[in-house]
C-alpha cells in the first residue's frame, strides 16, 4: 500500500469512498486525463490492496459525480472529457486547468491569447486539442492571435539555477534556454501552419522579457486571466546525461487561478489589471526575441 493510501488509514483497507476521493484527485489534478481509460479493476484492487467489489463501488461512486463513462463489458472506463463551455472554478494544477480554458477559448471567432512563463511547455499541451480540431474542422475560429512574453535569452535567471556550487551554471542555462527555444518554436509553427492548411488568419508574436517572471498569466479572449504563482524547489535534473540538483520551477504543478471578467467585481477587476499589466510590459520592457541556438 502506498503513502497516499496510508495516509487515510495506517492500519486498515481504505474505504470505497477513500479509493473514489484519490481517483478523484488524480482526475483533477491531470494524472488521469479525459479521454483515457481507467486503470482495470483488477490493477486498482492490487494497488489499494482491496476487493475487487470495493473498487467497483468507488467507480460507481466516480459516475454518479459525472467523471467516468458508463463503459462497456469487459473494458475499462474512460475519464470523462468537461462538458463544452465546462471548466472548473476551482483552483487546479496547470496541466489540468489550462487545457479546457483554451479549448473553450478557441470556439470563438476571434482568438486572442497573451501569455507569459517560462517556457511555453504548458500552453504547447494546452493547444493540443484546439490544433487537432481545428485542423479536422471542427473548430473554426476567423482569427487566432497570440503574444507570448518568455524570458531573454542572455538573463541571469533567479530560476532555474544551480543548487550547488559544483554545478556548471551555463549548462544549466543553456538546458532552460534549450526548452525555451524549442517549445516557443512549435508553438510558433504548429499555429502559422493553419493559415495555409485552413486559411485561418494566424498572428503570433513572441518577445523576450529583461527578467524571471515570478508568475504565468494566460489572459484568453480578453475575458479571462489564468494565474499562477512559480513555487521554488530544489530538485534533481538530468544536464548532459548528468544528474544535477538546480532550484526550479515545475510550471505544469503550478496550481493555476482562474478569473472571468463576467464575474464578480474583483474578478473583473483582476482580468482588466491583468491584462494591462500585460500590455504596459509588451509596449514597453519587451524586446525582439530570438530562439535559434
Amino acid at each position: 500500500m502506498t503513502h497516499e493510501h496510508s495516509a487515510l488509514d495506517g492500519t486498515g483497507k481504505p474505504s470505497p469512498h477513500e479509493v473514489a476521493d484519490i481517483l478523484t484527485e488524480r482526475i483533477r489534478s491531470g494524472r488521469l486525463r479525459a479521454g483515457e481509460r481507467m486503470p482495470t479493476q483488477e490493477t486498482l484492487a492490487d494497488e489499494f490492496g482491496v476487493e475487487r467489489r470495493a473498487i467497483r463501488q468507488a467507480l460507481d461512486l466516480l459516475r454518479d459525480a459525472g467523471l467516468l463513462t458508463a463503459g462497456v463489458r469487459g473494458a475499462p472506463a474512460r475519464i470523462t472529457p468537461p462538458r463544452e463551455g465546462e471548466a472548473s472554478t476551482e483552483p487546479q494544477q496547470t496541466a489540468a486547468g489550462l487545457r479546457p480554458r483554451v479549448l473553450e477559448a478557441f470556439r470563438s471567432r476571434h482568438v486572442t491569447i497573451d501569455a507569459i512563463c517560462l517556457t511555453a511547455e504548458s500552453l504547447n499541451l494546452a493547444l493540443a486539442d484546439p490544433l487537432q480540431l481545428m485542423r479536422s474542422g471542427q473548430v473554426t475560429p476567423e482569427s487566432v492571435t497570440v503574444r507570448l512574453l518568455l524570458p531573454s535569452r542572455d538573463l541571469d535567471l533567479a530560476f532555474p539555477r544551480p543548487a550547488e556550487d559544483a554545478a556548471d551554471e551555463r549548462k544549466v542555462h543553456e538546458h532552460w534556454l534549450s526548452l525555451r527555444n524549442s517549445h516557443g518554436q512549435v508553438l510558433r509553427s504548429s499555429l502559422r501552419a493553419l493559415r495555409t492548411t485552413r486559411g485561418i488568419d494566424v498572428d503570433v508574436t513572441l518577445k523576450a522579457l529583461p527578467f524571471t517572471p515570478p508568475v504565468k498569466l494566460y489572459l484568453l479572449n480578453g475575458s479571462e486571466a489564468l494565474f499562477a504563482y512559480y513555487t521554488v524547489k530544489k530538485r534533481e535534473e538530468q544536464i548532459d546525461d548528468t544528474p544535477t540538483v538546480i532550484y526550479d520551477a515545475l510550471g505544469s504543478d503550478s496550481l493555476l487561478f482562474a478569473f472571468e471578467r463576467a464575474g464578480e467585481a474583483r474578478d473583473e477587476s483582476f482580468v482588466v489589471q491583468s491584462q494591462a499589466w500585460f500590455d504596459g510590459l509588451w509596449g514597453t520592457l519587451a524586446s525582439d526575441i530570438t530562439l535559434a541556438g
